[in-house]
């Protein structure tokens, strides 16, 4: 009789953690679906306005487009560059790179590289972002020739996080994640700032 009495114990056991392991698969999932149809609106930002993205705090300021890079010498082949001025703040604990994917070009433009990214004081390819120090870049894309250069960039701002733990090798890192922020930049023709 003792031994029945445990026996149905345990199958109502197993049976309730069962249920309750499928109730919360079903709502996780639901959860889920709903928020890939019912995705949250990215806000737009103005220039001006700074914009916290986990590991950066960036400020754009203006866009042009012209011949030269930031560097002042005319490349020998004719090209075409747009350049966008932001400040940006390391609000990590450590020295670190602007991401080429911190912001994107939206839509993608077909061939565009990477950009480089410039101090705006030194006129030269950026190194390391020590914490807490602001600093002026410029961000400069070389547009393909094919293309027109476009009256406004739209710009998708990208965030990260910090993880002292990733679930892949259990080591701490910055990881990206969704876009925070749409930034809209007339761009000014040849510098006429």
């Amino acid at each position: 009789m003792q031994q029945r009495s445990t026996l149905r114990q345990r199958l109502i056991a197993i049976l309730v953690t069962g249920v309750g392991a499928t109730a919360a698969a079903a709502i996780s999932f639901g959860v889920t679906v709903y928020e890939a149809a019912h995705p949250r609106a990215v806000p737009v930002v103005p220039a001006g306005e700074p914009i916290d993205t986990g590991r950066w705090n960036i400020t754009f300021q203006a866009a042009h487009s012209g011949p030269v890079p930031p560097t002042g010498v005319e490349p020998s082949e004719s090209k075409k560059f747009v350049l966008v001025e932001f400040d940006a703040t390391n609000l990590s604990a450590a020295t670190g790179f602007v991401s080429p994917t911190l912001f994107t070009v939206d839509p993608p433009v077909p061939n565009l590289p990477a950009p480089v990214f410039y101090l705006a004081r030194d006129k030269w390819i950026a190194s390391g972002l020590n914490p807490s120090m602001p600093e002026r870049m410029i961000a400069v894309w070389e547009w393909p020739q094919a293309l027109a250069l476009p009256e406004t960039l739209r710009l998708t701002v990208g965030s990260q996080i910090y993880k002292r733990r990733d679930n892949l090798y259990g080591a701490s890192s910055w990881f990206d994640r969704d876009p925070i922020a749409v930034v809209e930049l007339p761009v000014s023709r040849d510098g006429a700032r």
